[in-house]
């Protein structure tokens, strides 16, 4: 059974840090692609960054490049998000997803295998 577990969110002021964490199990083979998502309380989920297995390219949402990082350990099968100079509109619970199939991690819909969240709280 492949699971998702992410951990490393709390509550932060404007200008602080955190790094999420996402370990995965149960499944063998190199994903597709894996990505971090957000959805903040009354809006959509919107894809933060994904990363592709046949590429060094990590695709960052607009509000996000250049404070957000995102990292694999391969060895741990953990998947990282690190998160610097935080805004309050950063505030939003923050998903780990993947995807084995080609289909890609653009679309929301289209990953099969998410984590369950953690909550993130950026205070001004």
């Amino acid at each position: 059974q492949v699971q998702l577990v992410e951990s490393g969110g709390g509550s932060v002021q404007a200008g602080g840090s955190l790094r999420l964490s996402c370990a995965t199990s149960g499944y063998t083979a190199a994903w597709y692609c894996m990505a971090w998502f957000r959805q903040a309380p009354g809006k959509e989920r919107e894809r933060v960054v994904a990363v592709y297995r046949d590429s060094d390219t990590a695709y960052y949402a607009d509000s996000v490049k250049g404070r957000f990082t995102i990292s694999q350990d391969n060895a741990k099968n953990t998947l990282y998000l690190q998160m610097n100079s935080l805004k309050p509109e950063d505030t939003a619970m923050y998903y780990c997803a993947a995807e084995s199939r080609s289909s890609g991690c653009v679309d929301a819909a289209n990953l099969r295998y998410w984590g369950q969240g953690t909550q993130v709280t950026v205070s001004s």
